[in-house]
């Protein structure tokens, strides 16, 4: 169980914008973190779809980082990082996954697909809840920003479940073991 001891700077939440606040760190900090992954996923991928992918949504988190600093600024805050747990769970699984297959390019690539889809999938809900939030707080720009935020993360999601299918075929038929009874 964590302990507000082990969250050194995170203060006490006592009204909706605290909370909203401690959120929006929360996803500073995924956003971040999501970034140098994406960097790290970039030199790792040999898939050129993918890769291009990889590409844009960089740029896209880039944008999504000066949009929630943004929101920060809206809000008479400096922007600042809370340790978001999700986060930096789904990024060391996928670092994990990504050693244990780097024999198996085709098998990285499908695994990188497959994580940042895991990724999109967290930062979609989380998205959708801030928005709720901001709509009840009455911050229209605010809801602006993080409503461009979670259409490239859904646009994201929809290129990266398009692009799994052909992977797994690759994967498929370049003779890529895929069950049990192959081996």
């Amino acid at each position: 169980m964590v302990q507000l001891t082990d969250r050194p700077g995170t203060k006490r939440i006592t009204n909706l914008q605290d909370k909203f606040i401690y959120e929006i760190g929360a996803m500073y900090d995924a956003e971040n973190r999501f970034l140098e992954a994406q960097q790290m996923m970039h030199q790792s991928c040999q898939h050129q779809e993918l890769r291009s992918l990889i590409e844009t949504h960089i740029q896209e988190t880039e944008q999504q980082i000066r949009n929630l600093e943004q929101i920060f600024n809206a809000l008479g805050q400096q922007p600042q990082r809370v340790t978001c747990d999700a986060a930096a769970g789904l990024i060391s699984d996928g670092q994990k996954l990504m050693l244990l297959a780097a024999d198996s390019p085709k098998i990285v690539d499908l695994g990188l697909v497959g994580g940042q889809y895991k990724v999109e999938q967290l930062e979609i809900a989380c998205y959708r809840g801030l928005i709720k939030v901001a709509e009840q707080m009455g911050q229209n720009q605010v809801v602006q920003w993080l409503q461009q935020n979670l259409e490239q993360e859904e646009q994201t999601a929809q290129r990266l479940e398009q692009l799994m299918p052909r992977l797994l075929q690759e994967v498929t038929s370049s003779g890529g073991k895929t069950t049990a009874k192959s081996r």
